[in-house]
């Protein structure tokens, strides 16, 4: 970030500070928020354009930049079971999420999932959903040999 874009941004904050004293308007601040904001993207726009134009001689601050930019989460947070005690292990969590999963899958009623009222409808349960094909759907081909022939 080039100097322009920190004071452009410190001028948002200060203006924010100011809305909220009431010492400037809405729309005033609105307008700084919105100049900030372009600026912003205009400036990430032309590091990456930069970054791209560059990697063949520059590999090493494209990874940089691209390894930053990954949102990884690496662990999950303290489970609740059914009975209502918390799980902190790895493999209770697991089986936790395990049972939960395979309940919404095996159709077993449990007070995570919720549950819709009947509708006027009769056995909707085990009708097969009405098979439509959306336009530009393009269906995978099935191998020649596995196709079955009328004897």
């Amino acid at each position: 970030m080039n100097k322009e874009l920190l004071a452009k941004l410190r001028h948002k904050k200060e203006a924010y500070r100011g809305w909220k004293q009431g010492q400037i308007s809405r729309e005033e601040n609105r307008e700084i928020v919105r100049a900030a904001r372009e600026q912003a993207r205009k400036a990430k726009a032309l590091t990456e354009l930069n970054l791209a134009r560059d990697v063949k001689g520059n590999k090493k601050a494209f990874y940089r930049y691209v390894r930053n930019r990954r949102q990884t989460r690496e662990n999950v947070g303290p489970l609740q079971k059914e009975a209502g005690e918390m799980v902190t292990q790895d493999v209770e969590k697991a089986e936790v999420l395990n049972d939960f999963f395979a309940s919404v899958f095996n159709s077993k009623c449990s007070g995570h999932t919720a549950q819709v009222a009947e509708g006027k409808g009769g056995d909707w349960e085990n009708e097969e959903p009405p098979r439509r094909r959306r336009p530009g759907l393009r269906l995978p081909k099935e191998p020649e040999g596995a196709q079955v022939h009328g004897a």
